[in-house]
């Protein structure tokens, strides 16, 4: 894996970073959130430890569902998340992604978060694991959508923020 392939995404969050933490660790929260904008999100399970799974899917106005799972690897609170994050099946299986056949299976994620004077640095790093080429390629063509998309999963995240 190069830095090439690596996918990063940094949010300054009017909020400290304890809540900001809390928010990404507690079902309750998550459901509030998290997920591309229009999408209702259904949680099936959330096991926030190391080893632990966050099960959920996605639902379009339109019906059409898909699930994702994170797989966690480390945690330490409230500086960083880190975990795998996958499409997966119903029961909760890595698959690939409805939209390819090249996009990577499996995405190691790490999480930071950073306060200063109140307000939280967050910052979310991305790349693929046991990755093709072709997937990593296809992967590096994706930043600019993973850029909108996470965009607004954060401005969900920093709305959510002024709530709690």
């Amino acid at each position: 894996m190069t830095e090439a392939n690596e996918f990063v995404y940094t949010r300054v969050l009017d909020a400290p970073r304890e809540l900001v933490f809390k928010v990404w660790s507690e079902v309750e929260h998550l459901k509030n959130w998290w997920g591309p904008v229009g999408l209702e999100l259904g949680i099936a399970k959330l096991d926030f430890r190391p080893g632990g799974i966050f099960h959920y899917n996605m639902r379009s106005p339109e019906g059409d569902v898909m699930w994702g799972r994170f797989v966690y690897r480390e945690i330490i609170a409230p500086e960083k998340i880190v975990f795998i994050n996958s499409f997966s099946n119903e029961e909760g299986d890595a698959v690939r992604a409805p939209f390819s056949a090249e996009f990577p299976i499996e995405i190691l994620n790490t999480v930071s978060f950073i306060e200063n004077e109140g307000k939280t640095t967050l910052t979310l790093r991305g790349a693929p694991l046991n990755a093709t080429e072709e997937e990593l390629i296809f992967y590096s063509g994706m930043f600019e959508s993973m850029e909108q998309g996470f965009g607004g999963t954060f401005d969900q995240l920093a709305e959510y923020l002024t709530k709690v």
